[in-house]
């Protein structure tokens, strides 16, 4: 009896600092947005009306917040899909392909992940630049010297999908070391044995490749929401600034510009619970969508 209340108080006493940092640096504020939500105020002062759900009816009256919702969805959809597929594709090639200089692919794939973002967007805003960018360059030598150069950011079409590219870029290489490493725990007997059946590389791949590590492939559907949303906002305040005209506006770049720009502080606080509750319920549907038999070898 003493040794388990020993080891009960050594557990509590390990994971306190834990659990203190949580509650008063993520459930707290959390609540307080809620609380905020539901006033009126400026962020700088201490006057502060009670409205209750005047910025929530406020909130859903406004065409600049569906546009933000819109693109902010777009990008979850785009680079969601994109990256997922490039960063199977790619895991596989070099968990089960004999390349020369694996290591080194594994490398230069990781490395947009550990630049900041302020970096690969001064990178990509070169190549977007449509006087020197490389972006055009390359197309000139297809399309003349003379045509007419694409403007990537600054055409209100395209600049939200110039925008994913760079967003897919950085991402890719996470991705890939998370499935890589799901991959490598796969039994090379499952796949002799499918080579024996006469099974091709790809109805290896959809057969035993992503079955077996579909638990992975749950949690970084997650993580593509989360992620996307908040890298979103990254990228778009350093390459953009939600323009042209509002094509890159995004949620939480609505929410900075209403809450710390135009002092509408409650107003921005009641865009965040939206967006919590948004990213809560999208994660929870993907994860009843994708739920199954868990399989083991």
């Amino acid at each position: 009896m003493k040794h388990t209340k020993g080891r009960g108080r050594f557990i509590f006493f390990c994971l306190s600092p834990a659990i203190a940092l949580f509650v008063i640096f993520l459930i707290i504020p959390t609540i307080d947005v809620f609380r905020m939500s539901l006033y009126k105020w400026g962020g700088y002062t201490d006057d502060k009306t009670f409205v209750g759900m005047q910025n929530f009816s406020k909130l859903f009256q406004s065409d600049k917040f569906y546009q933000a919702m819109q693109n902010s969805i777009l990008l979850i959809v785009i680079v969601s899909i994109i990256t997922f597929a490039f960063a199977l594709l790619f895991a596989s090639m070099l968990t089960r392909e004999k390349l020369i200089g694996q290591n080194f692919y594994r490398v230069v794939f990781y490395i947009p992940n550990i630049l900041s973002v302020v970096v690969i967007s001064a990178i990509f805003s070169a190549i977007y630049d449509p006087n020197n960018g490389l972006l055009n360059a390359f197309l000139n030598l297809f399309q003349g010297a003379g045509s007419e150069p694409i403007l990537w950011l600054g055409d209100q079409k395209i600049v939200i999908f110039s925008l994913a590219g760079a967003m897919i870029w950085q991402a890719i290489g996470y991705y890939m070391v998370m499935y890589m490493a799901s991959m490598a725990n796969i039994p090379e007997s499952l796949y002799e044995s499918a080579d024996l059946e006469g099974a091709s590389r790809t109805q290896q791949f959809f057969t035993i490749t992503i079955p077996l590590i579909w638990t992975n492939i749950r949690t970084t559907l997650t993580f593509f929401i989360i992620s996307t949303i908040n890298m979103s906002f990254l990228f778009v305040t350093a390459m953009t600034g939600g323009g042209p005209d509002g094509a890159t506006e995004v949620i939480l770049n609505y929410m900075y510009k209403e809450a710390y720009t135009n002092s509408s502080y409650g107003y921005g606080m009641a865009i965040g619970v939206v967006v919590f509750l948004f990213s809560f319920a999208l994660a929870a549907v993907l994860n009843a969508v994708t739920k199954r038999e868990h399989l083991e070898f």
